[in-house]
């Protein structure tokens, strides 16, 4: 049986013009359903509700939850902390549901996979921070929105040994694109970072050894762009589908 994977849209309330202006539309790059598809999952495009009865009946029905990339920053005050910077902060449809989704998927021990800010939101979901803007708040960072296309390979990032990730990707290092402002600041107390950037960024996230969760990772980059191109990160969609169908 192909395994059932829950996708989460991001969402317009009516004021984005390029996401269906006046009318609320859901939105998804279908790269991301594709890959899921095209590697052996059935993906479900999930609906979004803050309503928590919802969730964990759509979460039952679920055999893995794929949290994707949003453009939109999840809003500071999540974390604890004011925006002290001016980017469009995500719709509350959307960070309500991903949020509570995060977490009842953690509690439950559905192999979860968060790519850019699904991984910044499995992070926040489970206690952490996030650096709200990385050009200003991390000397001599890297450009990690690096200019040209998101399906060039941008930068390397070293990958922890005896991580998933690790056995995963089975390389110390690998290099990967690279679109995002913000990245993962305090770790959620439940994860370890299992890669990071040559300037400190983290790459990657992950259950740590006593949570015993049986696949939660978040990955910074974008391997819905590289997957059929790149064996490795194909890799990371083929890990997850394995823990999905177990």
């Amino acid at each position: 049986m192909k395994p059932l994977v829950g996708v989460t849209p991001d969402f317009n309330a009516g004021d984005r013009e390029d996401m269906g202006g006046r009318e609320p539309t859901y939105f998804l790059r279908a790269r991301y359903p594709r890959a899921i598809e095209e590697l052996g999952g059935v993906p479900l495009i999930l609906p979004l509700t803050g309503d928590r009865a919802l969730q964990q009946r759509l979460l039952k029905g679920l055999d893995g939850l794929l949290l994707t990339g949003s453009g939109p920053d999840l809003p500071p005050g999540l974390y604890g902390e004011r925006q002290r910077f001016r980017y469009r902060v995500m719709s509350q449809q959307r960070y309500e549901f991903e949020l509570g989704m995060a977490r009842l998927a953690a509690d439950a021990g559905l192999p979860t996979l968060g790519i850019c800010g699904g991984m910044q939101a499995i992070n926040v979901a489970l206690g952490g921070s996030l650096v709200q803007d990385i050009p200003s708040q991390i000397s001599a960072a890297l450009p990690h929105r690096a200019p040209g296309p998101a399906t060039r390979l941008s930068h390397s990032i070293q990958v922890a040994p005896r991580s998933l990730l690790r056995r995963i990707v089975g390389q110390a290092k690998i290099r990967v694109n690279s679109s995002h402002h913000q990245s993962v600041n305090r770790l959620a107390s439940s994860l370890v970072a299992s890669a990071v950037a040559p300037d400190g960024i983290i790459e990657a996230i992950e259950a740590n050894a006593s949570y015993r969760h049986p696949f939660l990772l978040g990955v910074q980059w974008h391997p819905e762009f590289l997957y059929d191109r790149y064996a490795i990160q194909r890799r990371l969609f083929l890990a997850f589908l394995r823990a999905a169908r177990a």
